[in-house]
């Protein structure tokens, strides 16, 4: 996400240090009392980056599940319903994590962190959110999606944000669960079933977290461990996690090489997620000795960035090509 440096001098109030976050480098250029600043800091509480990642899974997978005609209504409603139930776990989990954001440094700058948004109003925004959203899939989509969405929700806020991210060492493997929801969402919104093609989306999405989050714990394996979080990085040490990397690369090829053979996507989906699948394994490997570890780490974080855009736009129209 690169040879690493030292960290930066603080810039001044409103600059973006390179180490900050997406949302607090937003919250942070979010100086005044205009509307337009207090508009921007409510937007980074959802955020933004996690946001658009998670509802472009959710969107491929609609698309996936539609091999026909899409039903761009459906489409819609699915897309805009999930956004707004992301975007209110997300604020919540910033309430939540205010302790741990104080302390690392891509975090320390978010609104709910400097005051800038008031707890009290990130909950109540949160709360809308999350009832238009769901208000939203109840009305015009159906109950799979609706399913899918608060167990999402409730495994981000409560299974990992309360509790496994700050207990045990599994806490990314939890997460991983939530953020895969949002492709199995889209994907049983437009086909309104489980089946094997909704195993296989989940299953993409779970596998490809966890070397793309076990390599940011490796980069900011001091942060973690100031902050007292147990990512694996810091309970295990840095050669563990990546070995872990590399198990887990080896599964998200294995599952996301499946949907050919599976009958749900054609040769030309094969032909350009073999190449990147392979690729992302032979990264995997030099991680066992690669030194410095953290620069090798924020690389794979940035191989895991063009893996997860490929596989949505193949995801998307390999079903459609030869």
């Amino acid at each position: 996400m690169a040879a690493p440096r030292p960290t930066p001098p603080a810039r001044r109030m409103g600059g973006k240090s390179p180490a900050d976050g997406t949302d607090a480098a937003l919250a942070a250029r979010a100086t005044g009392s205009s509307w337009r600043a207090a508009a921007l800091r409510y937007f980074s509480l959802a955020k933004p980056g996690v946001l658009f990642g998670n509802v472009l899974t959710a969107a491929a997978g609609f698309v996936f599940g539609s091999p026909g005609r899409v039903d761009w209504a459906q489409f819609l409603a699915v897309c805009a319903g999930t956004t707004l139930v992301i975007g209110s776990a997300c604020v919540l989990n910033n309430v939540l994590d205010r302790d741990i954001d104080s302390v690392m440094e891509r975090t320390r700058k978010r609104a709910t962190v400097t005051g800038s948004v008031e707890a009290r109003n990130a909950l109540i925004y949160s709360v809308l959110m999350g009832l238009a959203g769901i208000a939203m899939l109840v009305a015009w989509t159906n109950w799979l999606v609706v399913a899918v969405g608060l167990g999402g929700y409730l495994a981000y806020v409560v299974l990992y944000g309360m509790l496994s991210k700050r207990m045990t060492v599994h806490g990314t493997l939890v997460g991983s669960i939530s953020g895969a929801a949002p492709i199995l969402g889209g994907y049983v919104g437009a086909t309104g079933r489980l089946d094997a093609g909704a195993a296989i989306a989940f299953l993409m999405l779970f596998f490809w977290q966890l070397p793309a989050f076990y390599a940011i714990s490796v980069y900011r394996r001091d942060e973690y461990a100031r902050a007292g979080v147990p990512v694996i990085s810091v309970a295990r040490g840095v050669a563990h996690t990546n070995v872990r990397i590399l198990a887990y690369a080896v599964a998200f090829g294995v599952v996301a090489l499946l949907p050919q053979p599976a009958g749900l996507a054609g040769w030309s989906y094969t032909a350009v997620m073999g190449p990147l699948c392979i690729g992302w394994v032979a990264a995997a490997v030099r991680g066992l000795a690669a030194e410095p570890a953290e620069a090798w780490a924020r690389l794979m974080f940035r191989y895991a960035l063009v893996m997860m855009a490929a596989l949505s736009i193949m995801l998307a129209v390999g079903p459609r090509l030869p």
